[in-house]
């Protein structure tokens, strides 16, 4: 059956692209354009509670999340969050969907800071009207179900940024928040640093603890009163629940995150680093971001090389972390890891064992709608990309036959930085990544700098400084539409266009909550 939100007006945006002006029952803003939106009003708040209706012995449990669930008042229609910092590991947000499923609720909203391919059970929830829709990134199965149309209202994914953004501007209220924490007190004061399921910070956590209206902790490491460190503060908790496990913790982290082997990718790696160097952007005190993908990392290697000959040493490094930056902290190559959240064992031993290992939060590093965040104030940023064209406009969500697979991220957030840096490989599959227009824009080519892949550098031409700086250097600086005509050549042609209907499925909204792109339905 599908919903009226379904048939919403379609406008065009700023970028020419077509986007409904209602999207779940709610009147959107069409993009229009970078730095454009001024909103207006105050902030969301939750509701005033009083102190006399919590326990005096500050003694918050409840026997099982059915029981929290149950007295949170749960029902039809309500927005239940979660947070992904355990990632494939998670158990609690899918089990507390199929409470909701045993107590006959219908049509939830479930807005996850994102899901994973453990979360594919929610499928059948949705199935039979147990959750409505969902509005978070949808990683493998669940945005694949997205694409092909059968979600009843729109998906609607937004950056980490832009998720703060959404809860404390108001446009999404949280009527439940359900975190799993690695060790909470009975209190609900709760980290992620600590006991068997430790997982770095939960900041992606944090606008829910203190914007929903009810708050449960879900924990397997249950300490006495006071857990510290906190980074959920019991007095936003309403209930908490012991459980026998919040995840599995193999798949939590990874004992190891691997550079990549790939000659090409290593290339790739080589050349960001070195450009770095060569624009003097790597100087004493400077800033940078990386990912924890292969050639991410194995940029992270090689700068590191450069900084120890340079004599350089940076102020700070946005995580992310990795052992490698972990190792970076250590050898005095920079001052402090300010971590958006941990992707390996070392970085959750880090956080919580070092004080210059800061734990972030959505806020801090990247909400648009503060007064300012660290995104901005980074030097250098090195991200992916599933496609850009020769605009410098960059896609991470849909793949070029338009299925949606992936979320945002703090992607779009790091837009903002002093150079914004896509490193990767020209083609995957034989289908070229540089294409003439990207199947979905999730991110301006305004903001967008510098290409690397192991065929050439391209910068953009708003960046005359940056052409400036590589002029007499021995790096490969082509044209973009250079490097995208070779790829063609070789991957024989073009790459054919998504196969897309007409129907809208999900939005992709920029930083601000504006609507930036539409996704629309695959054809069978």
């Amino acid at each position: 059956m599908a919903d009226a939100v379904k048939t919403a007006e379609m406008v065009r945006n700023a970028v020419g692209r077509l986007v409904p002006s209602v999207v779940n029952g709610r009147e959107e803003v069409a993009f229009p354009g970078v730095d454009e939106y001024r909103p207006s009003g105050k902030k969301a708040a939750p509701a005033v509670r009083s102190n006399a209706d919590y326990p005096k012995n500050g003694d918050k449990r409840v026997p099982d999340l059915l029981t929290a669930l149950k007295k949170c008042g749960l029902s039809d229609g309500m927005t239940i969050s979660s947070h992904h910092h355990l990632r494939d590991g998670d158990r609690v947000a899918l089990e507390a969907l199929q409470l909701a499923a045993s107590l006959g609720v219908k049509d939830l909203r479930w807005f996850p800071s994102a899901s994973f391919p453990c979360h594919a059970p929610v499928i059948d929830l949705m199935e039979r009207g147990v959750v409505h829709h969902i509005e978070g990134s949808m990683n493998g199965p669940l945005g694949d179900y997205c694409s092909h149309g059968k979600m009843r209202g729109h998906g609607v994914l937004r950056s980490h940024g832009g998720r703060w953004q959404a809860i404390q501007d108001g446009e999404v209220h949280v009527d439940i928040a359900v975190i799993a924490a690695p060790t909470a007190d009975l209190f609900g004061n709760a980290n992620g640093v600590q006991g068997k399921s430790a997982c770095g910070g939960l900041g992606f956590a944090l606008a829910d603890s203190m914007y929903a209206d009810k708050v449960i902790v879900v924990t397997d490491n249950l300490v006495p009163f006071p857990c510290v460190p906190w980074q959920i503060q019991g007095n936003n908790v309403d209930y908490v629940v012991e459980a026998p496990s919040i995840g599995d913790p193999s798949k939590i982290v990874s004992g190891t995150t691997q550079i990549t082997r790939s000659p090409d990718r290593l290339k790739i790696a080589q050349m960001v680093a070195q450009f770095l160097k060569v624009t003097g952007i790597m100087r004493d005190g400077f800033s940078f971001q990386a990912g924890a993908g292969g050639i991410a990392l194995a940029f992270v290697d090689y700068l590191r090389g450069y900084m120890r000959e340079a004599g350089v040493k940076a102020r700070f490094v946005r995580g992310g972390s990795t052992k490698y930056l972990v190792e970076m902290l250590q050898e005095g190559l920079m001052d402090y890891i300010l971590d958006g959240q941990t992707f390996d064992l070392d970085g959750v031993r880090s956080m919580g064992t070092d004080a210059r290992h800061i734990m972030t939060s959505p806020f801090t590093s990247y909400n648009f709608h503060g007064k300012g965040n660290i995104a901005s104030q980074v030097d250098a940023v090195v991200l992916g990309a599933t496609e850009v064209d020769v605009n410098f406009n960059g896609n991470v969500v849909t793949h070029s036959d338009g299925r949606l697979l992936h979320g945002i991220g703090g992607w779009q957030n790091c837009l903002y930085a002093g150079c914004t840096i896509l490193a990767l490989p020209s083609f995957r599959d034989r289908i070229p990544v540089i294409v003439d227009e990207v199947t979905t824009l999730t991110g301006p080519g305004e903001l967008i700098d510098v290409i690397v892949t192991e065929r050439g550098i391209a910068i953009n031409p708003r960046r005359q400084d940056l052409l400036d700086a590589v002029k007499g250097s021995a790096l490969p600086v082509r044209p973009i539409e250079e490097i995208k005509d070779e790829v063609e050549k070789i991957c024989g042609g073009k790459p054919q266009k998504a196969r897309l209907t007409d129907e809208p499925v999900a939005v992709v909204k920029w930083v601000d909550g504006t609507v930036l792109d539409t996704i629309w339905k695959v054809e069978e």
